[in-house]
C-alpha cells in the first residue's frame, strides 16, 4: 500500500514458498499468494509477469474451488484487468464477463461488487470507443450504487462523472 513493491514482492514470495512447502501447490492459500504477486507485477506495469501469476492462481482456484467461487471470480477479474492494460479488449471482456456471471449468481444483481464488475466492463467498452455499450454498463452500475449507497456517496459522484464523459464523447453535450 505504501508503494514499496520490491519489499512487497520479497515478502509475498516468501509466503508463497512457505505455502507451497506446507500446504502444497494446489491449495487456495497458495493461489492467494500467486494472486498477490500477480497484483504487484500489475501495479508496476509488468503485465506479462502479472498474467503468469494470475493464471497460476486461476488454475488452482478452478480446480480446487470450482468455477463458481468468489476467489475464482477475483482471478477472472484480475486477468481481465491485465488484458485490458495489454489492449486485448476481447480477452478483457471475456474474463470480466466470467467474473460478473459468478458475482451475479452468488451476490445478486444489486450488490456493490456487481456494480464494480459493470464498471469494469463499461471501462473496456469506453476504451474501445463503443460509447453506447459503455453507457449501458455504467448506467447499470449507477443504478445499483444509488440503491445501495444512496445518492450522496462518492461512488455515485464518480459514476455521474464517467457517464458525463461518455455523453461528451458521444457529442451529447446537454446530457453531459
Amino acid at each position: 500500500s505504501i508503494g514499496d513493491y520490491p519489499k512487497a514482492l520479497e515478502f509475498h514470495t516468501k509466503a508463497l514458498n512457505i505455502r507451497e512447502k506446507t500446504l502444497g501447490e494446489e491449495h487456495p492459500d497458495t493461489a492467494n499468494s500467486y494472486n498477490s504477486i500477480g497484483s504487484i507485477y500489475h501495479d508496476i506495469g509488468d503485465y506479462s509477469k502479472s498474467l503468469e501469476f494470475q493464471t497460476k492462481a486461476l488454475n488452482i482456484q478452478e480446480k480446487v474451488l470450482g468455477k463458481d467461487h468468489p476467489g475464482t471470480a477475483t482471478s477472472y477479474n484480475n486477468i481481465g484487468a491485465v488484458y485490458n492494460h495489454l489492449g486485448d479488449y476481447p480477452k478483457a471482456l471475456e474474463f470480466y464477463t466470467k467474473a460478473l456471471n459468478i458475482i451475479e449468481k452468488l451476490l445478486g444483481k444489486e450488490h456493490p461488487h456487481t456494480a464494480t464488475n459493470y464498471v469494469n466492463i463499461g471501462y473496456v467498452y469506453h476504451t474501445m470507443g463503443n460509447y453506447p455499450k459503455a453507457l449501458e454498463f455504467y448506467t447499470k452500475a449507477l443504478s445499483i450504487q444509488e440503491k445501495v449507497f444512496g445518492k450522496k456517496h462518492p461512488d455515485i459522484a464518480a459514476s455521474y462523472n464517467i457517464i458525463g464523459v461518455i455523453y461528451i464523447s458521444m457529442g451529447d453535450y446537454p446530457r453531459a
